[in-house]
């Protein structure tokens, strides 16, 4: 007969120290799972929403090439459409998703986070941008894409188990800096947006994992799109001599737009502003048709060149062939605030960049100015101002046109820009949204 092992002569069953070395190992490649194939959706994402975008602006240019004036009928009603729907079924779609973003991150409700990052949202804010675009609204889908980049890998993380907050706040925060990186093809630039812009931690800027993110997300769309700069191959420079008063010029105008601009959009109780706030608050349906309106009347006045994200007036200031007059400026100004001021889902940074560039043709009398470097220096002067994020703003502007020799006067001119839109509006756009958020949803999420 054979001899039965004994049970002294058993494989000793794992002990309890053995499983808890391998938990640990287990909740690292979950981690590492949800990040890795969280942003590689993101990046896919991305693609396809700025693909849908380009289709739904393009189908508004189709309408203004049969009946210039149609934007008097379809964008007052199509405005009041989307307001009404948001305010009625989907109230934390509104705006462009970044201040949700960051509203997320800060607050230790698990509810709030689940509410603010649902994926039904996400979907909605991207289709209902794609909509404001088709009705010829002065928004961009960067913002958005930060949202939608946040809620995917926090849901995909969320799925796979993840609860710690330490987790979850580098999930939203990998998520939201892949959206950028995605959506402009500027890897570096969505790195600094979470450090800049989203992250307040130590901890989470530094996370090797929100970092792979990143680069992930930049990958996907470098991977499907090819190597392609998202205004072309501009190569600006500033040598030394009268060319450098472009640097204080694109700051100040920058800087006063800029802080004019969040002083506009932010909801306040006090003079006119506040009085227009409330007549928001009570008639918003109605009020969103008359941005509509008045949107459609800037058309007229500009040309029909005040709709959409301004990626084409952009380009072409940039290329030295300007489609526009010197009154762009004003008249693409005007177009963002009241698209905003409508409470329609949407973002700003398109939109911003492209009234940057529009102060080549103001300062062309200034000695020895370049066209060129001077739109690139605005574009990153005004959205540093708008959004209060120089270094954020610079990097996004130097890698969207390869312009490494800028380096020195973009960084004076944004940190200028900054610094001047603090003095006319003291707090944070982003910020100052996402402090509103949480105070308008969190008491009645609670803590936990």
């Amino acid at each position: 007969m054979s001899e039965q092992p004994s049970p002294a002569n058993a494989e000793p069953a794992p002990t309890a120290s053995l499983r808890r070395f391998r938990r640990p190992r287990w909740l690292e490649w979950r981690q590492r799972l949800a990040f890795w194939v969280g942003a590689l959706l993101v990046g896919l994402v991305a693609l396809a929403f700025a693909w849908l975008a380009d289709q739904s602006f393009a189908l508004f240019k189709r309408m203004l090439g049969i009946a210039p004036w149609l934007p008097l009928l379809v964008t007052p009603a199509g405005f009041a459409l989307l307001a009404w729907i948001t305010q009625r079924w989907f109230g934390e779609a509104k705006g462009s998703g970044i201040p949700q973003v960051i509203a997320a991150l800060e607050s230790p409700s698990r509810r709030f986070r689940a509410r603010v990052l649902a994926l039904p949202v996400a979907a909605v804010r991207m289709l209902f941008t794609l909509g404001a675009l088709l009705v010829g609204g002065s928004v961009g889908r960067e913002g958005p894409t930060v949202h939608v980049g946040a809620a995917v890998i926090y849901a995909f993380g969320r799925r796979l188990g993840l609860h710690g907050r330490r987790t979850i706040a580098g999930l939203i925060l990998a998520g939201g800096a892949a959206g950028i990186a995605a959506a402009f093809n500027t890897p570096l630039a969505g790195i600094v947006f979470a450090i800049e812009e989203l992250s307040r931690t130590f901890e989470q800027r530094f996370s090797g994992l929100v970092l792979t993110a990143v680069l992930i997300g930049g990958a996907v769309t470098l991977g499907l799109m090819g190597h392609y700069s998202y205004f072309g191959e501009i190569g600006g420079s500033l040598p030394a001599g009268w060319g450098w008063s472009e640097v204080p010029a694109c700051a100040l105008l920058g800087g006063l737009l800029g802080g004019l601009y969040v002083k506009l959009v932010l909801p306040t109780q006090a003079g006119w502003l506040g009085r227009m706030c409330r007549l928001r608050e009570r008639w918003p349906v109605r009020f969103a048709a008359a941005c509509g309106l008045l949107l459609a009347l800037l058309g007229l006045a500009s040309g029909n060149h005040v709709f959409g994200t301004g990626y084409e007036e952009t380009r072409a200031l940039l290329e030295g062939h300007p489609m526009t007059d010197q009154g762009f400026v004003l008249w693409k100004f005007l177009a963002n605030v009241v698209s905003y001021l409508a409470g329609i889902p949407g973002g700003l940074f398109s939109p911003s960049l492209s009234i940057g560039a529009a102060f080549a043709p103001l300062l062309s009398q200034l000695p020895d100015v370049n066209p060129q470097t001077c739109a690139l220096l605005g574009m990153g002067a005004y959205l540093a101002g708008v959004t209060r994020s120089p270094l954020t703003a610079s990097v996004i502007v130097l890698e969207l046109s390869h312009s490494p020799d800028l380096v020195i006067p973009m960084l004076a001119a944004t940190v200028m820009a900054a610094s001047i839109s603090g003095w006319i509006a003291p707090v944070s756009l982003y910020h100052a949204l996402a402090r509103q958020v949480l105070d308008k949803l969190a008491p009645a999420q609670g803590t936990r």
